[in-house]
């Protein structure tokens, strides 16, 4: 299993980014997706999620409104459009792939890095000015 996270960079606060990841190595469209991020010296963060099969999503409240988490089935591609970026939001962001074939969660707040198997080394998002 291979993911590999993109887009990031610099960005001055209210601004936007686009970061993609690139998946392999499994049945991608058999697998529900996430987007977490990391601070040096913090414990992983969870952004937003997806589920395949189905497209339901769910979001952090700290994202919620201003991230889109989707997904290309036939390309193996994840992606999240993050809008009015804020500094609180600078972090390295990783693409994390669901343990478990076709799982999903339904009406939690937050989603534990034990669900996951496999998450890439990440790219790093810094909202400054």
């Amino acid at each position: 299993v291979q993911l590999q996270a993109s887009g990031g960079g610099l960005v001055q606060p209210g601004g936007s980014l686009r970061l993609s990841c690139a998946a392999s190595g499994f049945t991608f469209n058999q697998y529900a997706m996430s987007w977490v991020r990391q601070v040096p010296g913090k414990e992983f963060e969870w952004v937003s999620s997806i589920r395949s099969p189905g497209s339901s999503t769910m979001y952090a409240d700290t994202v919620k409104g201003r991230f889109t988490i989707s997904r290309d089935n036939a390309k193996s591609m994840l992606y999240l459009q993050m809008e009015n970026l804020k500094p609180e939001d600078t972090a390295v962001y990783h693409c994390a792939k669901f343990r478990k074939y076709r799982h999903w969660l339904v009406g939690v707040s937050n989603v534990d890095m034990k669900e996951y198997d496999y998450w890439g080394q990440g790219t790093q998002v810094t909202v400054s000015s």
